[in-house]
């Protein structure tokens, strides 16, 4: 059964938010100033009351009063004699403090490969190139099984990729030194703003922000987000993953009595500006289809032009704080605003938006058949909460408290693409260096050393040799009177020479002998097999 919450006041009615509608999304837009976050802590309050646990981002550090009852004061007392509200029933909200940099609250963390490249394009800023490049080093780590979990796994990715860039280039295609730079440098200018704490173990669990406390209530999720709004990108993409990783890990339920999670994206512009239509089209899929699995997504912004309209068309519950048109442009907007609302004939709604006052609105939510309400102009009701922020010591109290206390602080780092990648060049580099009693020789390929390869410790010469004892460069060989020139001849010299056979005193190699060496050097991995097999066909065949 739908359930309505009282979210404002008219002078003559109650304006109301129903709980079967509200996964139809909607909207909070108004200017600085105006009382965008109380009444977005109003409706995070209201929805919280009747169990539905609640996400939003706290830009300011106002919201963490909710953690706390509120307490009258004399603009409140007015307000309400005003709107003739009843004072509120002061209590505080169950709240759960998360923070991406681990200092207000419970670490956030996602890894590479969950974030993916689309996602991790946007944040680094790349181009088109470039998100084709961190494209492939995706698609070669899980041909490859290498698990890309933090930064340092993709770091060490790009450089194997760069360093064997001629090995891909058939299968994949071509890989850009210059864009391998450029995603090494945004990863490194993402790491300097706090990635480094973003990526990696634990990943968050959804199902940690999907609670209610013992009374029924649901849990308020605050993500502190005063420091990482000075890195606008990671910001918005974080937000993206989380309306995403909520996509997927629901399922469908269709319309419900009430949403199963209420989302509150504040300072939504950061999401839409300059991003790419690819992206602009995932935000419009998430958003389209996210109802249908119980979530409701409200975007918070100063104007409803920041929000693309193959979105704004979405969302159905609005409200629209005041505006300021100071020049020819702002007055655009706002008429551009006032059109978005389903007109009422004793309301100038363009001239309204102009006027109102702080905490004064116009709202439109949807009707009991999901039809948008005429718009009206009334006053959000005040909180039950505390309205400004709580101290440092209640926050710790509350983070040492919660149920998710212990989960997520300590990280995890287990083997992945760097332990792989360091340990492959570890083993490479260990069967090139010299071994004992044949220093200077060259890796083969097969894990022997090269220009003795097949020749025993005890028969090398040495410079302690007996005298009169020749070593074995210098004992005569017994030769065959041969043709010289035919392919047998090409054959059994090149490998007689590189499996340390002795043909007698060293001539110089000739050109097909050279293809083939440098070809049996390589045969110890697929490439090089395929290699071979392509050189001495050719040669066979000129023969």
């Amino acid at each position: 059964m739908s359930k309505p919450l009282l979210i404002a006041k008219t002078s003559s009615q109650e304006l109301y938010l129903l709980s079967d509608w509200a996964n139809r999304h909607g909207c909070i837009t108004g200017a600085t100033g105006t009382g965008k976050t109380v009444t977005l802590q109003v409706m995070a309050q209201a929805f919280s009351s009747i169990g539905v646990p609640v996400f939003m981002a706290d830009v300011k550090g106002d919201l963490s009063g909710m953690a706390n009852p509120g307490q009258i004061s004399p603009k409140m007392q007015q307000r309400c004699e005003q709107i003739g509200a009843d004072i509120p029933v002061w209590q505080a909200c169950p709240v759960t403090f998360w923070d991406v940099f681990g200092k207000q609250g419970h670490p956030v963390r996602a890894t590479i490969s969950d974030l993916g490249p689309l996602m991790l394009g946007r944040m680094l800023n790349l181009n088109e190139t470039q998100e084709g490049v961190l494209q492939l080093a995706f698609k070669i780590a899980d041909d490859n099984g290498l698990l890309l979990l933090d930064t340092k796994d993709l770091r060490a990715m790009l450089q194997h990729l760069g360093d064997n860039a001629s090995e891909f280039q058939t299968e994949y295609g071509n890989i850009s030194a210059a864009s391998i730079g450029a995603i090494q440098r945004g990863l490194l200018a993402i790491s300097e703003q706090g990635g480094e704490q973003f990526f990696g173990e634990p990943m968050l669990n959804l199902d940690d922000m999907l609670q209610t406390d013992a009374s029924g209530k649901g849990i308020i999720n605050i993500l502190a987000a005063d420091q990482l709004l000075q890195s606008p990108r990671l910001y918005s993409t974080f937000l993206l993953w989380m309306l995403s990783e909520l996509y997927e890990h629901l399922p469908e339920v269709g319309d419900l009595d009430q949403p199963k999670m209420v989302f509150f994206f504040d300072e939504a512009h950061l999401l839409f500006d300059e991003a790419p239509k690819v992206l602009l089209q995932k935000i419009e899929q998430v958003v389209h289809l996210i109802r249908s699995k119980g979530v409701g997504v409200y975007f918070v912004t100063q104007n409803p032009l920041d929000i693309p309209d193959t979105v704004l068309g979405q969302l159905g519950n609005r409200v629209q704080q005041a505006l300021r048109a100071y020049t020819p442009r702002d007055q655009k907007a706002v008429q551009a605003a006032a059109e978005t609302f389903r007109p009422n004939p004793d309301l100038n709604t363009a001239q309204v938006i102009g006027e109102l006052g702080v905490g004064e609105a116009l709202i439109s939510f949807l009707d009991e058949k999901g039809r948008p309400n005429i718009v009206q102009r009334g006053f959000v009701l005040p909180p039950a909460s505390q309205i400004g922020p709580i101290s440092v010591e209640e926050r710790q109290q509350i983070i040492a408290s919660s149920i998710v206390a212990g989960v997520y602080e300590k990280t995890i780092d287990r083997d992945s693409a760097y332990e792989k990648l360091k340990g492959r060049v570890a083993n490479t580099q260990a069967q090139s260096a010299p071994s004992s009693g044949n220093s200077g020789g060259m890796s083969d390929g097969w894990g022997n050393s090269g220009g003795n390869v097949g020749t025993s410790a005890s028969t090398r010469p040495t410079q302690d040799s007996a005298p009169g004892i020749p070593s074995q460069r210098q004992a005569p060989t017994q030769q065959q009177p041969q043709e010289e020139g035919g392919i047998g001849d090409t054959l059994k010299s090149v490998f007689g020479n590189l499996l340390g056979g002795s043909s007698g005193i060293r001539r110089r190699d000739n050109v097909a002998e050279t293809m083939v060496k440098s070809a049996v050097r390589t045969i110890g991995s697929q490439v090089g097999r395929e290699i071979i097999r392509g050189v001495l066909g050719s040669i066979l065949k000129k023969k």
